[in-house]
């Protein structure tokens, strides 16, 4: 290898990175040959890993168009270095500011990309030999990208199978979060005699830690614990099954009163499907909201309300707050606010006003549809869970 390490024009220092890059680029083999923008594909994969910023990575594509070649070979004399203005090379990354390309320019320079090769006085131009063919060059070298070019590809082939593995964990958690609300929704709208409460304490518990931006150790980690909660509850659901059908007793045969449409917001002052459509489930089954479903099934079907918070929503009392506020937004009066809470309760108050916001835009007066829920509550043909799996549901399908 024979290198001759050359130092950037004024003021600016020759740093480690530089050095790396020109050595890099004098290890490269003369008949090297890559596609310079299948190799730009894996930049931009990789530019985290890589350290630019993808306004530097539209100063680098606007570099290698000034290459008159798709191939990038080094070879001999001019090489791979390219000598735009920097007025041509800013009308070429989208009309860039000056300054703001300097920058980039530097933090190109700094990654190991390119090299300064810089003439006498700074400038960049091109000297050309006989027959007109470019014998030497002062702008910037791009022999480091054919250099690094399969650093660059092994690079953006693990970054794609790490974002792969991470977003089928998130899918595989979607799926089983709906498994587990909708299994013990099923159990307890059936009746079946099962420690429902602890199951929701276990959902509860297991998704507490989870954010929007969990890895991929986190993720699985709530799969398993989700996949064991689902095992536990279908087991449940199974066993009370199997009893059934060994006792063959009268209620075996019985009917269980239930729509297979279930109560859903819709447009409007009604409910889709209608009051003979609707779930049939006791009135008291409200009573005790906090008790009859957890807080993050709420927050899962009815997530707008969390934006209307200020520091999210950890408890029903946080959940009761934001609702009345989410209230006169609505434009849902206090008597109408204050039958909801009489006649439903605080909490499924709070929980029905998250849902109608949920479906705000399809609702055409929230104070009327209100009160239309209260007078359907006071007769015992409203609910609250079957809202919510709707909703879930809903979700679920857009996703």
């Amino acid at each position: 290898m024979n290198l001759h390490i050359t130092t950037p024009f004024g003021r600016r220092s020759l740093t480690p990175a530089q050095i790396a890059a020109q050595a890099n680029a004098a290890a490269c083999p003369r008949d090297a040959t890559v596609n310079k923008w299948a190799v730009f594909r894996h930049i931009a994969r990789a530019k985290d890993w890589i350290g630019v910023s993808d306004r530097s990575l539209s100063v680098l594509n606007a570099l290698l168009s000034f290459h008159p070649e798709t191939a990038l070979m080094p070879g001999e004399g001019a090489g791979l270095v390219v000598f735009p203005s920097n007025t041509q090379l800013a009308l070429r990354a989208h009309g860039m500011a000056e300054p703001t390309l300097r920058r980039h320019l530097a933090a190109l320079v700094e990654a190991g990309l390119v090299i300064r090769r810089d003439s006498p006085n700074g400038k960049r131009y091109a000297r050309k030999g006989q027959g007109g063919v470019v014998a030497q060059a002062f702008g910037f070298d791009l022999t480091p990208i054919v250099a690094r070019a399969a650093e660059f590809e092994a690079q953006a082939e693990r970054i794609e199978a790490e974002r792969r593995t991470l977003r089928l964990a998130r899918e595989a958690v979607t799926i089983l979060r709906r498994d587990a609300v909708k299994l013990i929704l099923a159990g307890i709208e059936a009746g079946i005699d099962a420690n429902w409460a602890g199951f929701r304490t276990r959902y509860e518990a297991i998704l507490g830690g989870l954010t929007r931006a969990a890895r991929l150790l986190e993720l699985e980690s709530i799969r398993t614990a989700l996949t064991a909660l689902v095992a536990d509850v279908s087991k449940s659901l199974t066993l009370r099954h199997e009893t059934q059908e060994s006792n063959g007793s009268g209620d075996h045969s019985k009917r269980h009163n239930q729509s297979s449409k279930p109560e859903i917001l819709d447009s409007g002052n009604g409910i889709r499907g209608g009051a003979e459509a609707a779930v049939r489930v006791p009135l008291e089954a409200d009573g005790g909201t906090a008790a009859a479903y957890p807080l993050g099934m709420v927050l899962n079907a009815c997530p707008d309300i969390v934006d209307y918070s200020r520091g999210g929503i950890r408890s029903w009392r946080d959940l009761s707050d934001v609702a009345d506020l989410v209230r006169g937004m609505m434009g849902i009066s206090p008597s109408a606010w204050r039958d909801a809470q009489d006649v439903m309760g605080p909490d499924a108050a709070s929980a029905t006003m998250a849902a109608i916001l949920q479906r705000a835009e399809h609702i055409k007066s929230p104070g009327g549809y209100l009160r239309t829920l209260v007078e359907r509550k006071r007769a015992g043909r409203y609910s609250l869970g079957p809202v919510l799996l709707a909703l879930t549901r809903a979700r679920a399908a857009a996703a």
